[in-house]
């Protein structure tokens, strides 16, 4: 392990789903180059991510990425010291695109390997971001929360790679509900985004959708009810096909009512329960990244449950909630724990519930 005045520097690979990035980070937390491919234009048309499509497309972009990274950061690959990438969870396609990448590099540089856990480092995102603003260095120990497309989970977290898992959803990821009321209501993939900018002349009152499992004490979410209770406010009970769904029935009005309720409900199941796991867990900083916590509806009620409630949050910035190699300096935790990986590492495509 390197030692001395000369920062560590670590290529970090991010492949989960269909974000093509890297980073260069540095045992100071500091970023020396970031690149973020995005997909959205690919898979917009299908209304949410085709596995196949996101994997040939990181074929595509990995190595245009790593090397406009390095030129970002003004290194070559010699100046290396590591390299990382996220190999759970995620689509197993696209997974392995970064870590064959990463396993190539690292055998030809004779350099570390190192794994990461996609969870731990959305949560990890915080502590890079509010590195100078910590009074004592530190964001753990915390109760983290993900939300995302793909995940719900809310973590002890003891350590920056000491993660218990408290909970989750137990059947669609919040970002994935966002996804699938945005194609009822006709509106763009992603769904968030599209969902926010809907709801901004909305009425949140207007429709009394339900809050799964808020007033429950298991740490537990619960979306599909949400998203079958939109479903039929506009379309009436039964099986619709998507293809005949009639969005054009609908007002600007009436689609701004209906995405601001769907946002409010899903926004207070997800402030209720992160309030639930503090309380349950003795803990008092809540850390949160994912790309719906880029959410401005969500923010702006955790930000008031935090200050009404006394706890200390930390919200991952709009650019860190969303699929990046920056938040894989969790990798740093692990080179000075002289955790490396050997050469026959494999990806862990599902999610651990035990632990992280």
């Amino acid at each position: 392990m390197k030692s001395g005045n000369h920062p560590i520097k670590i290529l970090t690979l991010e492949t989960t789903c269909d974000e093509t990035a890297a980073a260069v980070v540095t045992d100071s937390l500091d970023v020396l180059g970031s690149v973020v491919a995005t997909q959205d234009a690919l898979h917009q048309k299908f209304g949410g991510v085709v596995p196949e499509i996101a994997s040939r497309a990181h074929l595509e972009n990995i190595l245009p990425v790593i090397d406009e990274t390095l030129r970002r950061a003004n290194i070559t690959l010699a100046d290396l010291d590591a390299v990382a990438v996220a190999n759970m969870p995620g689509l197993a396609g696209s997974l392995l695109v970064g870590l064959i990448a990463a396993k190539t590099l690292a055998l030809a540089l004779q350099k570390p390997l190192i794994a990461i856990n996609h969870l731990q480092a959305h949560i990890y995102a915080c502590k890079v971001a509010f590195k100078d603003e910590l009074a004592d260095g530190d964001i753990f120990p915390c109760v983290g929360l993900i939300v995302s497309g793909g995940h719900t989970s809310l973590y002890r977290c003891d350590g920056a790679i000491d993660f218990t898992f408290l909970g989750g959803t137990i059947d669609d990821a919040a970002g994935e509900a966002f996804d699938k009321v945005a194609s009822m209501l006709g509106l763009p993939f992603p769904g968030g985004p599209a969902i926010q900018k809907a709801a901004t002349g909305g009425n949140p009152k207007a429709f009394a959708f339900p809050r799964s499992l808020l007033h429950e004490e298991r740490l537990a979410f619960s979306f599909s009810g949400l998203k079958t209770a939109v479903r039929y406010h506009l379309f009436g009970q039964g099986k619709v096909s998507f293809a005949a769904l009639p969005c054009e029935a609908y007002s600007e009005s009436e689609i701004a009512d209906v995405a601001a309720s769907f946002q409010e409900a899903a926004v207070d199941c997800l402030v209720g329960k992160s309030v639930q796991a503090l309380q349950q867990t003795g803990l008092s900083t809540l850390c949160v990244g994912g790309g719906v916590a880029a959410n401005s509806r969500f923010r702006q009620k955790m930000e008031a449950a935090a200050q009404d409630r006394g706890f200390r949050l930390y919200i991952a910035p709009l650019a860190l909630c969303t699929d990046n190699a920056v938040m894989g300096a969790i990798a740093i935790e692990r080179y000075r724990a002289g955790l490396f990986e050997p050469l026959d590492l494999d990806v862990s495509p599902g999610l651990l519930r035990t632990n992280a």
